[in-house]
This record gives structure tokens, sequence and C-alpha cells, in this order.
């Protein structure tokens, strides 16, 4: 089903208040060395579920930090309820992902890196040859 304009503008909100709620809540869940940001937000089409996509960094166990946010569920939710319930007649259920895309964008980064060196190490050969 296609998202309409205001599953977009739930999505918006819930992204928005949920970043705060993890600011104040996030370093008593996860810890203060993790780095957590909301990076989506998809709504159902009934409003039941909001999917929330977080990139999380400067922590390499990742999926633990997931899985501290899903223990302490009840929560994040109340807190997410507190700052939504003059917006949205009844709070989602919240389901949490690991959005790792930027982790891959800088791994092919480096990958790409990587390539351009060899390839400018194998032409400086090439022209030492020549000489």
């Amino acid at each position: 089903m296609a998202e309409t304009k205001r599953m977009r503008q739930v999505a918006e909100l819930i992204k928005r208040n949920f970043g705060i709620v993890l600011q104040s809540q996030g370093p008593y869940i996860y810890g203060v060395e993790a780095f957590v940001t909301v990076t989506e937000v998809k709504m159902s089409p009934d409003f039941g579920i909001a999917r929330i996509y977080l990139s999380v960094f400067n922590i390499d166990d990742k999926h633990n930090v997931i899985l501290e946010m899903e223990q302490e569920y009840s929560r994040l939710r109340q807190e997410l309820g507190n700052r939504l319930k003059r917006h949205v007649r009844r709070i989602p259920n919240l389901q949490f992902y690991l959005d790792d895309t930027l982790d891959e964008m800088y791994r092919l980064n480096n990958l790409f890196d990587g390539l351009d060196e060899s390839k400018a190490f194998k032409i400086g050969d090439k022209m030492d040859e020549e000489e």
C-alpha cells in the first residue's frame, strides 16, 4: 500500500519526538558511549505500528543496543506517549530496526579508497619502468 500524507506526517512526528526521547532516556538504557539516531520511521496503514530505524555509532555491538531498547520498551513508549498525546489518538506499538546504511556506505568508501590507492601505486610502477 502506498504511504499516505497522514502516514508521513505521523512518521515525521514520531521521528522527531523519539529522537528527543533517546536524548533524555538513552544514556540510562544503553550507556553514554553509544550514539543512536533515528534515521527513519515507517507507519503501518492503521497507525498501529511504528517501525523505527536506528543508526548506532561509536560502539561495536550495535544489536545489543537494540536489545536493550526492547527491554526498556514500555519506558520508551510511555515517554513517547507523553510527548505525542496532544497530536495522535493512540500511541503506536514500536518496532526497532538497525539501520546500517551509513555503516555500509563507510565500508564501501574505504573499499573504493583502497582501490584508488592500489591503482595509483600500479600507475606509479609503470612510470618507473618506462624511465
